[in-house]
């Protein structure tokens, strides 16, 4: 299949292209930026050389990328996608958004928490959690790929909530995340005397990926759930652990937690489960697709605390991204992303 990356010379984009790379099914038909145009994209990402060496194009000629493509993945900030997706709505080019203009079932709240009016009210995408999902994943036209924080957090606590194990009221999620999840773009809070031997919470009561959570978990509760988020900038390149607090139901056993995630998550390649009393570290997911969860019951508090790991850049956003398009297109879904993490 013949895919094409827009954003191509962000973190995300780049990613992208490292995966496709080595997919065995793909083909890159194109790749743009529009802050690069005409530049080759391994003289801005050295680490490509030799397997990339192209020219990056432009948004402009987005009809003849589609006209050559199969899939586009879009890899821009939110309010990009939307665009794109309405003046593409005639061709038959599937299209992967790694932002978050297509999230949202209620355009109200993307136009609330991302204060953008949306351009594209009418288009219904499916929201790609690929676990959650797969069904609809696979008969996806336009694909919303989930943010790095919301696919951390909704994966550690969506199977106490279907099997109603958790309370709804009183959830905390206590997250910290790399500096690539800031994105390339040049900002005083990621230079690196800001960062480095720093740790500090952000987007306090605020953050963008509240609702994302909150919309998946009501839906899995059944019932509308509002939850405390707090989002901190760890001084690493890459990684999210989402430290996820909700107090038990009424005689819930330790059995009773291991079968929910069981029943959800045994047969998931992506996703590990590490079982009670286990802390998994960002570091045993770093380059990869996989999801480590561990957790803890506090018998004194009457609370379970879910810790879950990922790598922000991969299944965080282009190793999802991926992994939806396996689905998409009817081809194995860890085609591609077998790769085992970096470490040390």
């Amino acid at each position: 299949m013949k895919a094409s990356v827009i954003g191509a010379t962000g973190f995300a984009g780049a990613e992208l292209l490292r995966l496709l790379d080595g997919h065995p099914e793909v083909e890159l038909a194109a790749i743009t930026s529009e802050s690069s145009t005409g530049e080759n994209i391994a003289a801005m990402y050295p680490h490509l050389s030799v397997r990339i060496e192209t020219a990056l194009g432009s948004l402009q000629d987005i009809e003849q990328i589609a006209d050559k493509s199969d899939v586009i993945f879009i890899a821009l900030p939110h309010g990009h996608a939307m665009k794109i997706g309405r003046q593409l709505k005639m061709h038959d080019t599937k299209i992967i958004d790694l932002g978050g203009d297509y999230r949202f079932k209620d355009i109200r709240v993307f136009e609330e928490w991302y204060k953008v009016k949306h351009e594209d009210p009418e288009t219904k995408a499916v929201y790609g959690l690929t676990e959650l999902y797969r069904g609809q994943v696979k008969d996806a036209k336009i694909l919303a790929n989930p943010g790095c924080y919301t696919t951390c957090s909704i994966l550690a606590l969506v199977p106490l909530l279907k099997a109603g194990l958790i309370e709804t009221q009183g959830i905390i999620i206590d997250a910290k995340s790399g500096t690539t999840g800031a994105g390339r773009g040049l900002k005083l809070g990621s230079l690196y005397c800001s960062v480095n031997e720093n740790f500090h919470a952000y987007g306090v009561a605020g953050h963008r990926h509240t609702p994302e959570i909150e919309q998946v978990y009501s839906e899995y509760a059944g019932k509308d759930v509002v939850i405390q988020f707090t989002p901190h900038l760890l001084p690493v390149d890459r990684g999210i652990l989402a430290t996820c607090y909700a107090s038990l139901k009424n005689d819930v056993s330790e059995a009773q937690v291991q079968e929910a995630f069981a029943e959800m998550y045994a047969d998931e390649y992506f996703i590990r489960l590490r079982g009670q009393g286990a802390c998994p570290e960002i570091k045993n997911v770093r380059a990869s697709n996989y999801v480590d969860i561990g957790w803890q019951i506090d018998k004194r508090t009457g609370r379970i605390i879910v810790m879950s790991v990922l790598d922000n850049l991969v299944k965080g956003a282009a190793g999802q991204a991926v992994q939806n398009m396996n689905v998409m297109f009817g081809i194995p879904e860890n085609t591609g992303l077998t790769q085992l993490p970096i470490y040390p």
